[in-house]
């Protein structure tokens, strides 16, 4: 049988050049993933764009990604593609023709890096669920809490901060940093809420009061989605993630970020 050996080579050519640019992807993929968060950078789908496993087109499709998401974009190669991580956490590859590029996070003052340590912080506080809630706990053992000794524990572990004692004091602390929140609607997760003293279960009870006057009584951490970790009774239990109710609403002074 006749063969021709021209159009044989071509064709193995091809298929070490595909493999090759594959295997390079699939690594700088791997090393991007690792690096620090100070090398990542920021970017935008212009369109809905499917994320795939690999640098091609007939990649596996990992997911979608909406137009107007942001992704962390972990490689710029020089074949088309990003390596890219969703919102959501989803890793893969997407055409660099519907992924806008926005430019570098930055380091300590990025909005990545907080929200990392964000996270941290509210892991350090979910490993205490169930702690025992007791009044003016001891500082130097995490047996038990109070709100504002739970707070400063959890900070230490998952962010190296070390916050003020008392709930007072913290909520001062927030304010000399300037980063105070006045409205609920622009709490972001992670942020401390200060509340004042509990005078009753309907909203006409704090009606008329000069908030900027009221004593701060508690301190509890907003996670998102109306949830707050906190402690602030034995009845209920110590360490909970509990509902962002109109009870406590009523009582919402200020919140602000630590981070």
């Amino acid at each position: 049988m006749h063969m021709n050996w021209k159009k044989i080579m071509a064709g193995a050519l091809l298929s070490v050049t595909v493999m090759g640019s594959y295997v390079y992807g699939s690594a700088a993929y791997a090393a991007a993933a690792s690096a620090p968060q100070s090398n990542l950078q920021q970017g935008q789908a212009k369109g809905n764009v499917y994320l795939r496993s690999a640098p091609t087109a007939s990649g596996k499709i990992a997911g979608k990604i909406r137009k107007g998401e942001k992704v962390q974009i972990m490689d710029k190669s020089g074949s088309g593609w990003y390596a890219v991580k969703t919102s959501a956490g989803v890793k893969g590859y997407a055409s660099s023709k519907y992924i806008a590029y926005k430019g570098s996070t930055g380091s300590s003052s990025s909005s990545l890096t907080a929200s990392a340590s964000v996270e941290k912080v509210i892991r350090a506080g979910m490993k205490y669920l169930g702690t025992p809630y007791e009044f003016s706990s001891d500082r130097s053992t995490t047996a038990t809490f109070d709100c504002s000794d739970f707070i400063r524990q959890v900070f230490m572990e998952g962010a190296g901060i070390k916050l003020p004692g008392s709930s007072r004091t913290q909520g001062d602390w927030i304010r000399e940093k300037g980063t105070d929140i006045s409205r609920i609607s622009d709490l972001k997760r992670g942020d401390l809420i200060f509340f004042m003293s509990y005078k009753g279960s309907s909203a006409s009870n704090y009606a008329g009061l000069d908030k900027s006057k009221q004593r701060i009584t508690h301190v509890a951490i907003y996670l998102g989605d109306n949830k707050l970790l906190h402690t602030y009774s034995q009845k209920s239990g110590g360490v909970l993630v509990g509902s962002f109710s109109d009870s406590w609403k009523n009582r919402f002074l200020f919140g602000g970020s630590v981070l």
